[in-house]
């Protein structure tokens, strides 16, 4: 196995992310014109087919921990490697709305198994002290994904099953990368890390209220992942070429979206949380409003992509924040909710469109965005006002953020978080 600097694992990260987030996951939108008019689907079996990546990303999530203890990083990466090639290629041959249906519920499985892999094997190669920053990398490739998939688009507009097929010699490539890259370790901890205190109520209120928000964010995005695409291609009249041009501005904006979470968990959560969630509802409303002029369907996408990477890293640093001992349930919590959000969204959406079509629908979902919005003080933020078990105090600037929260992920057995560079033995 080929030894990874910091910076290289976390460029290799975000790369694997590209490809089972970008393209395996969120990608299936750009499509969806294309599809949807040579298999004759309907609005509503879309936004079933739509939601079905979702629940197996949410079922592959509750195993993935397991699986990477049992299985090692490198393992579970192939694997999950594995189901992207399997989806892609399905989906490149799909017939019908059934076989369409299944090459997106494998490439759910993909999407589920990726990143807790790549955890554990950051766990292994990468200084604790770059986790955070490897980590913010690593979720960037989501929109890196994104933004690869937009030439395949432009120029292959009618071409879907073979771009769908380059889709899945790209994810094989990264198969042979993640056996050649990431060690079959699971896990290494000092042997002197004491197991992380039980959660206390006051926590499971935060990551209850945390999910809540997350489930909501999930099933207010679900219109613009699944219907953007085709919402200007139908009511706006643009060539189906034109729509990668909406998922290019949601990738190039969301790259800010890490910068914005991690200022966000550092001074003000909850004002960030309603700032964003109001931005994505008026996305929805501006590209329904204007699906016919090119440019500001590009501005809503822009807004849209800014407020969703931020809210999902937003979402990340909080459960790792509030639970920084338990790296397999504080960050997968929310991410879980927000699957189940879009999974229940796409749907539903689909129902609306075919019953009083895009523009009603978008706005509907939008205000449930802005009513949710207004609920934010409710967000977990450094002062709990509505915490009856402590007295509200402000955490000190060192306590936040991502990279606090991993600094402080292993204690020893006096309670003190085990400094990275301190003498330790280590048991795998």
């Amino acid at each position: 196995m080929k030894t990874l600097s910091n910076m290289g694992f976390a460029i290799f990260g975000a790369a694997l992310v590209a490809i089972s987030y970008g393209l395996a996951r969120f990608a299936f939108g750009l499509f969806v014109p294309s599809i949807s008019a040579e298999l004759a689907l309907t609005p509503y079996l879309i936004g079933v087919i739509g939601a079905l990546p979702f629940i197996s990303f949410v079922l592959a999530t509750l195993v993935a921990p397991l699986a990477a203890h049992r299985l090692g990083a490198r393992n579970l990466a192939v694997l999950s490697g594995g189901f992207g090639v399997a989806g892609l290629g399905l989906i490149s041959q799909a017939s019908d709305a059934l076989s369409l249906g299944v090459g997106v519920f494998v490439c759910g499985i993909c999407t589920g198994l990726m990143m807790p892999a790549l955890t554990a094997a950051m766990q292994a190669l990468v200084s604790r002290t770059m986790h955070g920053r490897v980590s913010s990398i690593m979720n960037a490739g989501t929109s890196v994904g994104i933004i690869v998939a937009v030439p395949t688009v432009v120029f292959l507009s009618d071409a879907w099953r073979l771009t769908y097929a380059l889709f899945a010699v790209l994810t094989g490539m990264g198969v042979v990368a993640a056996w050649c890259f990431i060690p079959s370790v699971s896990r290494v901890t000092p042997a002197n890390a004491a197991p992380p205190p039980p959660i206390t109520r006051l926590q499971w209120s935060r990551l209850t209220r945390l999910s809540l928000f997350a489930f909501a964010m999930g099933f207010v995005s679900s219109p613009y992942w699944l219907f953007a695409p085709d919402l200007v291609v139908t009511l706006g009249a643009l060539p189906p070429g034109h729509t990668g041009w909406l998922w290019f501005a949601v990738g190039i904006a969301g790259l800010g979206g890490a910068v914005v979470s991690d200022l966000a968990d550092r001074n003000n959560p909850p004002i960030t949380q309603a700032l964003m969630l109001m931005m994505l509802s008026s996305s929805l409303v501006l590209l329904a409003a204007s699906p016919s002029q090119l440019a500001l369907a590009m501005f809503s996408a822009m807004v849209f992509g800014l407020a969703y990477m931020s809210l999902t890293g937003l979402y990340l640093m909080t459960g790792i924040r509030l639970l920084p001992g338990r790296l397999s349930m504080g960050p997968v919590l929310p991410f879980m909710a927000c699957a189940l959000g879009q999974a229940v969204g796409s749907p539903m959406v689909g129902v609306l469109v075919d019953g009083l079509g895009y523009a009603d629908a978008f706005a509907i979902f939008a205000v449930i965005g802005i009513l949710v919005a207004f609920l934010s003080p409710l967000y977990p933020g450094h002062i709990d006002y509505w915490a009856e078990e402590e007295e509200p105090q402000p955490l000190p600037v060192e306590d936040t953020g991502l990279q606090a929260a991993y600094d402080h992920q292993l204690l020893d057995e006096d309670g003190e978080p085990i400094v990275s560079g301190t003498k330790a033995t280590y048991k795998a």
